[in-house]
C-alpha cells in the first residue's frame, strides 16, 4: 500500500533527517513511530505527502511514485493521505462544519470553494462524521469555543471527508491530558479498523503506542532501529533508540492498565 525506497533527507546545514529508509505499511494497518526528538519522525511523514521534499529515494502510494510527480498531479495524489496535526491547523473564525469541510478543497473548484458553496453529499458526510465522533451538535460552534480534544475530533473528520487511503498522524496527543490522549488514540485506530485505512502514527508516548497500535518503528538519528509489534519493545530495546531509562516501569504499567484495547 505504501513502500518506501532508500528514504533520505539531508538539509542545507548537512543535517541528515533521514537515512535510507526501506519501509512497507500494507492497507488497513496503524503503526506507530516513535523515537527521541530529532529521530527523524516528523520529517518522514512530511517527506511522503512532500510537505517536506526527500532529498533521494522514492515513496510509492499503491503503486504510483509520488517522488516523481509534478506539482499538480501531486495535488491529486494528496487527496488520498489525510493530514492530522499536532496543534489541529484549524482556522479558528469557522465553524465546526466549516472545518470539517475544507477538507474537500481538493476536489471542488475554485469558487466553490472560496465561496463555501459544497455539494449536499460533502455536508451530509460531514455530519455523519461529526456524529461518529460525538461532535453533531457542535457544528456550528467556532473552532476557538472547542477544547483541545474537541478540536482534535474536528481535524479527525477534516482529514477523514477527504475519504483517504492513508492517515499520516503528527503527534495526535502532544498537547492533550492523559485521558483525553487514550480517547483520541483509540478513536483513531476504531475509524482506521472501521474504513480500511492504513495509519502512521508520530507518537513521543511510548505507553500509547504499546497500548492502541500494530506495529511500531523506532527512529533514531534518522535510522530505523526497530520495527515490530509492541510486544517487541523490550528495555534493551528501548535503551538502544532512546538510551537508558528505567523501561520495566513503562511496561508494567501498560501491562497493568485496564483500558488497554487488542
Amino acid at each position: 500500500m505504501l513502500r518506501l525506497e532508500k528514504l533520505v533527507k539531508t538539509y542545507k546545514t548537512g543535517d541528515q533527517a533521514l537515512k535510507a529508509v526501506d519501509l512497507e505499511i500494507p492497507e488497513g494497518q496503524v503503526l506507530a513511530l516513535i523515537g527521541p526528538s530529532g529521530a527523524g519522525k516528523s520529517t518522514l511523514i512530511r517527506c511522503i505527502n512532500r510537505l517536506v521534499e526527500p532529498t533521494s529515494g522514492k515513496v510509492y502510494l499503491a503503486g504510483t511514485e509520488l517522488t516523481g510527480l509534478s506539482s499538480g498531479a501531486l495535488r491529486k495524489e494528496r487527496r488520498r493521505m489525510g493530514m492530522i496535526f499536532q496543534e489541529y491547523a484549524l482556522v479558528e473564525r469557522l465553524t465546526v462544519m466549516e472545518n470539517v469541510l475544507s477538507g474537500r478543497l481538493g476536489y471542488v473548484g475554485f469558487w466553490r470553494s472560496f465561496l463555501r458553496k459544497f455539494p449536499q453529499s460533502d455536508v451530509d458526510e460531514a455530519f455523519r462524521l461529526l456524529d461518529r465522533v460525538g461532535l453533531a451538535h457542535m457544528a456550528d460552534k467556532r473552532a476557538d469555543e472547542l477544547s483541545g480534544g474537541q478540536r482534535q475530533r474536528v481535524g479527525i473528520c477534516r482529514a477523514l471527508i477527504q475519504d483517504p487511503a492513508l492517515l499520516l498522524v503528527d503527534e495526535p496527543t502532544a498537547s492533550l491530558d492523559p485521558k483525553t490522549s487514550r480517547q483520541i488514540m483509540r478513536l483513531i485506530c476504531e475509524l482506521c479498523k472501521e474504513r480500511g485505512l492504513a495509519a502512521i502514527i508520530n507518537i513521543h508516548d511510548v505507553a500509547l503506542a504499546q497500548m492502541f497500535v500494530q506495529r511500531v518503528i523506532g527512529l533514531r538519528f534518522g535510522a530505523v532501529e526497530f520495527d515490530g509489534p509492541p510486544e517487541g519493545l523490550t528495555p534493551d530495546v528501548l535503551t538502544t533508540i532512546y538510551g537508558e531509562e528505567d523501561w520495566e516501569a513503562t511496561i508494567e504499567a501498560v501491562d497493568d492498565d485496564e483500558e488497554v484495547v487488542e
